[in-house]
């Protein structure tokens, strides 16, 4: 491991609490790729503008206000499907609040570092409306029984219960979360194009049934071998 290991840094960059919406979405998308193309890049951040929100989730008063809510949800579906099939690790540094499509995109990446006083989950409930979308990332994160305690209640969980459920791997302050996030990139760094291909891999187990990973996984080794 050197020195000289870059992380790129996408950051949610949206209005009021970066609050999401076509165009955020697009902008994260495009970042999210740019930096899984540059080969000078060894992991990447995603961290919330600012320095008191992570995420707020989708922009509702614009939504309110008379847009059309289908592209809002497009543009979170295709980030979310996006973020596991990455080649470079992709770490969150909570800074502070994540919520509804924001903690779909806690539960989305490979690590998270997270402020201590952050709330993380869906609220959707608390307010009437159950979170379709966003409840999918933390269910697959989680598994149902963890995912439900904050999904049916809409109360999002503390930063120290994401942490006990898995939500989150660790607590930081302010002035060292991204710091946090940055040494967990750089000792995955030091697998170098390993990571590559064995990132994705990890999902993919995740979906597949232990006898069909473990044929899945001797036909990989036996063509490797086969080169």
């Amino acid at each position: 491991m050197t020195d000289d290991v870059r992380i790129a840094t996408v950051e949610i960059a949206g209005p009021g609490r970066n609050l999401l919406n076509p165009e955020v979405l697009q902008s994260i998308e495009d970042q999210l790729i740019a930096a899984a193309n540059d080969a000078a890049v060894a992991g990447i951040i995603l961290t919330g503008a600012g320095d008191d929100a992570f995420c707020g989730g989708l922009d509702v008063p614009a939504i309110k206000a008379g847009a059309d809510p289908v592209p809002f949800y497009q543009g979170l579906i295709r980030v979310l499907k996006l973020l596991p099939t990455l080649p470079k690790p992709v770490a969150a540094a909570v800074n502070g609040d994540a919520l509804a499509g924001g903690a779909g995109f806690v539960a989305a990446v490979d690590y998270v570092v997270s402020v201590p006083d952050a709330k993380i989950g869906s609220y959707e409930v608390s307010v009437g409306v159950w979170p379709i979308v966003a409840q999918v990332a933390l269910i697959k994160r989680l598994g149902a029984r963890a995912a439900i305690e904050n999904i049916a209640s809409g109360e999002p969980f503390t930063a120290e219960r994401a942490r006990e459920v898995g939500l989150v791997n660790a607590l930081a302050p302010a002035d060292r979360v991204i710091q946090a996030t940055e040494d967990w990139l750089r000792l995955v760094a030091r697998g170098g194009a390993t990571v590559a291909g064995g990132r994705p891999s990890v999902y993919q187990v995740e979906e597949m049934a232990y006898g069909d990973a473990l044929d899945a996984a001797l036909h990989s080794i036996t063509a490797a071998y086969a080169k």
